[in-house]
């Protein structure tokens, strides 16, 4: 794959060199406060790079590593759609890269891949991260009651949102 160019951020598939760079990303605490993981993230993100149904691309700004944003797809004819996730450097938040990062990616998989449909889940209380996807297109569909585990132990809700290829903010 090549590299995929947004208006300000680039994406390209994730490489073993990255890892340390993403590591420390995903150890910030507002990162980490909604990527989960344990003490080892560098190992944790080696591991989810050797997924062969997940692909991973890594956001570049100015030259940077900013983040990563990654994408799987359902392939069963009948449900066929491709679902994303993403996290950036609270360095770098409040300049409008996770909305170009989301479109840049939703353009892929919708022209490339031939998706008419895509999924993101936030968590359900995660307002700057559903705006960003909303500029981008998404609709809230449902919320998903007890979705997912915080590292306290408690259960928080996720929110389902979509994305239909006709409905991509270009």
């Amino acid at each position: 794959m090549t590299v995929l160019q947004g208006a300000a951020v680039a994406l390209r598939p994730t490489v073993p060199d990255d890892i340390p760079a993403l590591a420390a990303i995903r150890a910030k605490p507002e990162v980490r406060a909604v990527w989960q993981g344990g003490e080892d993230l560098a190992a944790e993100i080696a591991e989810d790079l050797r997924d062969p149904d997940t692909h991973h691309l890594t956001v570049e700004y100015e030259g940077r590593i900013a983040g990563m944003i990654q994408w799987h797809a359902e392939e069963e004819p009948d449900y066929r759609h491709a679902g994303m996730d993403l996290f950036l450097d609270p360095a770098v938040h409040g300049r409008g890269l996770g909305t170009d990062t989301v479109r840049t990616l939703a353009a892929h998989l919708v022209d490339d891949h031939g998706h008419h449909r895509l999924t993101i889940d936030p968590a359900a209380d995660n307002a700057v991260a559903i705006r960003c996807y909303e500029k981008a297109g998404f609709r809230a569909v449902g919320v998903m009651r007890r979705y997912e585990r915080r590292a306290d132990g408690t259960w928080h809700d996720g929110l389902l949102m979509d994305l239909l290829a006709d409905e991509l903010v270009r």
